[in-house]
């Protein structure tokens, strides 16, 4: 195998972070998650309530709101300079919620639960306001164009901003005189673009999506070999919710979005926004007054554009995400490639999100040049690859027109983030960074380590489908939260009060709408 050019960029970069004291310039940055997770009928089946009343309103409530579905619930942390802090707060929220859940549980894994249609999965709802009703066409959308069940599959969502301190140090690393978003957004699209490159190795080490409910398939019209009765799977596969069978929607191949820069992202996002699609043109958009999607572009709106990362910058009201962007800059980066962990209550856990914050660094601080077109379907290549055969033995990826080893290319990246876990541990005895990272090299040393290969071998031991499995994983996670003492009197009263505060501003923005419904959509895009 060919052996790779050495860095010497980010050689420099490291060391100069270690000489000059880089720990504190790095520890500290914001990070908050979002995790989802559908809500299930004690049978396992997808819960047709409505979203939880306690829960408050999911239109305006920040933290506990619904994704795609009525039944999918998003837990949404504020930010923390912690893991811990940040795991929590979220254990708080699961507390939270599953007092509020009755006989419903929380599905722990990220491939849906039992489904008996399409249409079984109801679409989420949002009220009468203006905004209220974009959202729920906007779905209904997201259901003509691809189908709801694909729409049921759950993640979690990693958020992470570098910390004000870096910045300075950072501009002197480049031997750069800008500030402010001049800097950041170009540096935050150097990651997002060595992101492209590397991310695949996010699914080998955390995927846990190897294998589904044969109704999902049926569902969606595809088959895959048959692990057991009712539980289909990919012998090698990480994560089939990255993969083109899930998450990454093979209706958009001709979405093309470059990362070469904020000006190109924003200018591909938007054209794709702005351009008509002739089979979306066919489904019909307004028809004698039911909405059935908010337009027929080949994107309704930026949020359609599936991707397992994204520059992000917190919108005010009515503000499209790129002219967010293009207003501030990019705030922070959005890792949307997590399954939820059936072997973690969160859906999540510190080692993880370590790693992760570790390797956005590597990411952020290695030479980034612009990726090509046939770059760029290398990389798709890749990420397929791994989604789907991530733990072949000898398997081959491409990088630069040439193959290599995905457990050679692994061990480079991993041997690149020592000394940035080692700046992220000072001062900590406990090195928990570098632990984190130690618990990734055994899984490339012994592939039975990975979270996928650990649920085909449970599936397989105890002889449970899929659906089983999941469900009784599920059970034991609100057994696990509505057992788990103390809970936090103080948090869970600062939820209530929140839900309820929701509410009305819910009923206050739906009593102060004007104008039509076709008139505020004018508006919107017109922005």
């Amino acid at each position: 195998m060919p052996t790779p050019a050495i860095d010497r960029a980010f050689e420099r970069r490291l060391a100069t972070l270690v000489n000059g004291g880089g720990a504190p310039l790095l520890q500290g940055g914001l990070r908050g998650v979002e995790k989802e997770s559908l809500r299930v009928t004690p049978d396992g089946h997808i819960a047709t309530t409505p979203h939880p009343r306690a829960l408050g309103s999911a239109l305006t409530n920040a933290q506990f709101t619904t994704d795609y579905s009525e039944a999918l619930i998003e837990l949404v942390t504020p930010t923390f300079t912690t893991s811990w802090e940040l795991l929590q707060y979220l254990c708080d929220m699961h507390q939270f919620v599953y007092r509020h859940l009755g006989d419903e549980r929380l599905w722990a894994t990220s491939m849906p639960c039992r489904i008996d249609s399409d249409d079984s999965i109801p679409i989420a709802q949002y009220g009468s306001s203006h905004v209220g009703r974009m959202k729920t066409v906007y779905r209904h959308g997201l259901a003509v164009r691809y189908g709801r069940v694909m729409q049921a599959i759950s993640g979690v969502h990693f958020n992470y901003s570098f910390p004000e301190k870096f910045w300075e140090p950072y501009a002197a690393l480049r031997a750069s005189n800008a500030v402010g978003s001049a800097l950041r957004s170009p540096a935050y699209f150097d990651l997002l673009r060595n992101y492209r490159r590397h991310g695949w190795i996010v699914l080998y080490l955390f995927g846990v999506s190897p294998a589904v409910c044969n109704s999902f398939l049926r569902v969606r019209g595809e088959t895959l070999p048959q692990l057991s009765q009712g539980t289909a799977f990919e012998p090698y596969a990480t994560s089939l919710r990255m993969s083109d069978l899930g998450y990454r929607n093979r209706k958009q191949a001709g979405v093309s979005v470059s990362v070469n820069s904020l000006e190109d992202y924003v200018r591909d996002l938007t054209r794709a926004i702005s351009t008509p699609y002739a089979p979306y043109e066919a489904l019909g958009v307004n028809v004698d007054g039911d909405w059935r999607q908010l337009n027929a572009n080949l994107l309704q709106i930026e949020n359609e554009y599936y991707s397992n990362i994204r520059p992000k910058r917190v919108a005010h009201s009515g503000e499209r995400p790129t002219k967010a962007l293009i207003r501030g800059g990019v705030e922070y980066i959005e890792v949307r490639a997590l399954d939820v962990s059936a072997f973690d209550p969160v859906g999540v856990n510190q080692a993880k999100l370590r790693f992760l914050e570790a390797f956005l660094a590597l990411c952020l601080l290695r030479e980034s040049p612009p990726i090509g077109d046939d770059e760029q379907e290398a990389l798709d290549r890749n990420h397929v690859i791994v989604a789907r055969r991530g733990r072949e033995p000898g398997l081959t990826l491409q990088r630069d027109g040439r193959p290599v080893r995905l457990t050679d290319w692994a061990n480079e990246l991993l041997d690149g983030m020592t000394g940035l876990c080692e700046i992220l541990d000072l001062a900590d005895p406990a090195r928990p960074y570098t632990q984190a990272l130690a618990t990734q090299r055994e899984k490339l040393r012994d592939v039975a380590r990975t979270p996928s290969a650990r649920l085909l071998h449970e599936l397989e031991s105890t002889g449970e489908s899929f659906f089983d499995l999941a469900q009784r994983m599920s059970s034991a996670h609100k057994a696990y939260f509505l057992e788990l003492h103390p809970p936090n009197p103080a948090r869970l009263d600062e939820f209530q009060i929140a839900a309820e505060e929701s509410i009305a501003k819910q009923q206050a923005i739906e009593a102060s709408d004007t104008g039509s419904f076709e008139a505020y959509l004018a508006r919107y895009f017109e922005n």
